[in-house]
């Protein structure tokens, strides 16, 4: 088994997944390690809890001063959450990118502050390579919520997407598109560098920390699935194992800068669920078919409602609360026999980077969540207009569940300046040279809007950097085209 590399990327999400493939497709000699399974389309089922196995890392919860708890949510397989998210493809808002610059400094050239055109050609060549398309074949629980935003004075807008014309709305992305028509890293970047030979992918391989000789990085060391050993060289390595664990492999491999797991961003979501009359099956729809983005930015109440969706049945029955707390007995057999009468929406909201993760004296992970009265003011917010909505709607019973995250962003931020980030604007560590983030770590000020794109569009970005090899870390350039559709 061959222990060189040009590159090694840890983690196969939208970050890692896309800085893999693209290189591969550049002509450069990639590994490609991720800590959970390889599991394709004839292995994906409407199987809730199998699912939750395979494809998802252990839920984590982190305790608020209330005594609420924040759930985490992520994919732990090989294309990461793009595997089972709901392929959502929303470009940054300016305003969002606007708040980089004043976090840490970043720029575009080391003196124009960093903007949204900077990151356009990117968006370009991912939703190129994905199919991004407009969803405005809407079902009927959509239909059924629209008069309710009318009547509050919002639009409910079409979302653009990830999926192709194959999909059927069957509902199950979150367990893995079983047509492939939902795209993921896996199924485009990582899969057609394999079906050319040119990328290698270790799956169920478990990076352990990062190789650090002097102020370089010069590999990794990790276990397979029988619990080997092994060690890994190349000339650059990219950590993107997501904004919760890039951090901790950090800190475990001795990386000194007080940045690390620092500034996290939740973007924390509730669902909210109306009951209705008449038979919705938000299960058996494309799960965010349409969004309202009049409160998206903080002055105008900095939420964003997406509808129309609801959990399978599992994780619905076990988080349904209202004003009296959770429902419990009668109450959750009655709700549980109407599933299909309910109709859910996902209200997410801006949080200012305030958590933080890191690594405790005893080695475990370490969560702390700070979410601030104008933060919290938002998720109330959200709550209250998504209640207002289903209520408008013909709504007779309005339920909730707790605070969730799945859209962590920031621990590790990029920037000009090393005392308020991690890495320079191209990704690499101030401190360790050879050694770059290419996940949603980057993110200096967490987005109002679904990330996934924009992490693409970061990876697309350092992938082309690495390849350009300024600091000659690679060798001998390939000249090869980017990755296009």
């Amino acid at each position: 088994m061959r222990d060189a590399f040009d590159v090694v990327v840890v983690g196969s999400g939208a970050g890692g997944g896309v800085v893999a493939g693209d290189l591969a497709r550049r002509g450069r000699d990639v590994l490609l390690l991720e800590t959970g399974s390889h599991y394709r389309a004839p292995d994906f089922m409407r199987w809730e809890s199998k699912a939750a196995h395979d494809l998802f890392w252990p839920l984590r919860f982190a305790a608020l001063p209330s005594g609420d708890l924040v759930t985490f949510v992520a994919g732990r397989c090989v294309g990461g959450t793009t595997t089972i998210n709901t392929k959502v493809a929303f470009r940054a808002h300016e305003r969002d990118i606007a708040k980089w610059h004043p976090a840490t400094g970043l720029t575009s050239d080391g003196s124009t502050p960093f903007s949204v055109s900077d990151l356009q050609p990117y968006y370009d060549i991912v939703e190129r390579v994905l199919g991004v398309r407009e969803r405005s074949d809407w079902k009927k629980s959509v239909y059924t919520v629209e008069p309710g935003f009318r009547a509050l004075g919002a639009d409910l807008e079409a979302v653009n997407a990830y999926t192709d014309a194959n999909c059927t709305s069957c509902g199950s992305c979150i367990q893995g598109c079983p047509s492939n028509a939902g795209k993921s890293t896996m199924n485009t970047y990582i899969a057609d560098a394999l079906a050319q030979g040119a990328l290698e992918l270790r799956a169920n391989s478990t990076v352990e920390r990062v190789l650090i000789e002097g102020s370089e990085a010069t590999g990794v060391e990790y276990v397979d699935a029988d619990g080997e050993r092994h060690t890994v060289s190349a000339g650059a390595v990219v950590v993107a194992a997501g904004a919760l664990n890039t951090p901790q492999l950090l800190i475990r491999s001795g990386l000194d800068n007080a940045s690390v797991g620092r500034h996290l961003g939740l973007h924390p979501v509730r669902l909210v669920y109306g009951l209705f009359e008449e038979l919705q099956d938000a299960h058996m729809v494309y799960p965010i078919t349409a969004h309202c983005v009049k409160h998206q930015h903080d002055e105008d109440g900095g939420f964003v409602i997406e509808a129309t969706t609801i959990q399978d049945p599992i994780s619905f029955a076990t988080t349904l609360s209202d004003e009296s707390g959770p429902l419990w007995g009668p109450r959750l057999v009655e709700a549980v026999r109407t599933f299909r009468h309910w109709i859910g929406f996902l209200a997410m909201a801006n949080d200012e980077n305030n958590s933080a993760i890191s690594v405790g004296d005893d080695g475990q992970e370490r969560l702390d969540v700070d979410l601030r009265p104008g933060e919290q003011e938002r998720i109330d917010a959200g709550l209250r207009f998504s209640r207002d909505v289903l209520e408008a709607a013909g709504a007779k019973q309005v339920c909730w569940t707790g605070l969730v995250s799945t859209h962590v962003q920031g621990s590790c931020r990029m920037g000009d300046d090393p005392a308020r980030s991690v890495v320079d604007r191209n990704g690499e560590s101030h401190d360790v040279k050879r050694l770059f983030v290419g996940d949603a770590s980057l993110v200096p000020r967490t987005l109002s809007v679904n990330p996934s794109l924009t992490i693409m569009a970061l990876a697309t970005r350092l992938a082309e950097h690495l390849d350009a090899d300024p600091n000659g870390y690679l060798g001998s350039g390939s000249g090869a085209a980017a990755v296009v559709a």
